[in-house]
């Protein structure tokens, strides 16, 4: 598996970025992720699925044993190859593309998962977007909501459409942040929603225990995802990831079995918690 110490300097004009015109293309484990059979006949949704951590875990979920659904806006040959590694490995793949920040939209997912897929046992809220500010006064109204709707709103109407759903045995995993811990100066609206992801993973658990569903989150810290190069300056993309302890951006697989883990039995015992994949830097909170 591939960890390069850097990356070079890049940069991509649209939002959400493709995985398709990374230089180097992030490592999903697709070439390396072998399976142990821990989610064997479930069926996941996955938001933000086509590209970045959500191809990483739609691959290893698929490797696992579980059928995918993957909801993404608008980045279509991502998604594509994500469904062909699904069923490469096996299993039935779903691609739904739209806006999740649209409630109707987002029910319609939940939904269609369930229609095609049989059923829903695992929900991963993954879908987010981001834009550096240096300055308070610099994050617009207009900015400022549509990163709430994608990274909040839309997590809570997919949620909600979900639950009822749900049964027993069936497991929530949203993504915040490492910013949600330490902050950052220049992503303020975007560490402010990965905040809420932490207190919302918090609350909801403590919501549905009595239902049997777990509920937790995955702080990842700098990881080499079409993100990155959609939202920084190249020069910034060549520092990515220097700062961490282990001096180097993680890549979609060392993050995804994270996601297993948590939506598998061998997490049973663990709800409203917060696993930090982040390269080494101490988290405490």
């Amino acid at each position: 598996m591939s960890t390069p110490e850097q990356v070079p300097p890049q940069k991509q004009e649209r939002q959400p970025g493709l995985e398709t015109d990374m230089h180097p293309r992030p490592d999903s484990g697709a070439d390396d992720y072998v399976g142990s059979g821990q989610l064997t006949g479930k069926v996941a949704l996955i938001s933000g699925g086509d590209s970045g951590i959500g191809r990483a875990v739609a691959i290893a979920f698929a490797r696992e044993g579980a059928d995918v659904a993957i909801a993404y806006l608008d980045e279509h040959e991502d998604a594509k190859e994500t469904a062909r590694l699904v069923q490469e490995a096996g299993r039935r793949c779903v691609l739904m593309a739209g806006d999740l920040g649209d409630s109707a939209h987002a029910a319609d997912v939940v939904r269609r998962t369930v229609d095609e897929l049989g059923k829903l046992d695992i929900l991963i809220n993954n879908a987010a977007e981001q834009h550096p500010k240096e300055q308070a006064e610099d994050v617009d109204e207009a900015q400022l909501e549509a990163t709430f709707r994608t990274n909040v709103f839309a997590m809570f109407h997919l949620t909600r459409a979900a639950l009822p759903h749900m049964k027993e045995g069936s497991a929530i995993v949203n993504t915040t942040s490492v910013t949600a811990y330490r902050g950052s100066s220049h992503l303020l609206d975007y560490s402010s929603t990965k905040g809420a992801i932490v207190s919302f993973t918090r609350s909801l658990a403590l919501q549905v225990v009595k239902r049997g569903i777990r509920v937790n989150g995955v702080a990842p810290g700098p990881i080499w995802t079409p993100l990155i190069p959609s939202t920084f300056t190249p020069e910034q993309v060549e520092k990515f990831g220097k700062q961490t302890p282990m001096g180097r951006p993680g890549q979609p697989f060392e993050v995804a079995s994270g996601y297993v883990f948590l939506a598998s039995d061998k997490a049973s015992y663990i709800s409203g918690q917060v696993l930090h994949i982040n390269g080494g830097e101490v988290v405490n909170g």
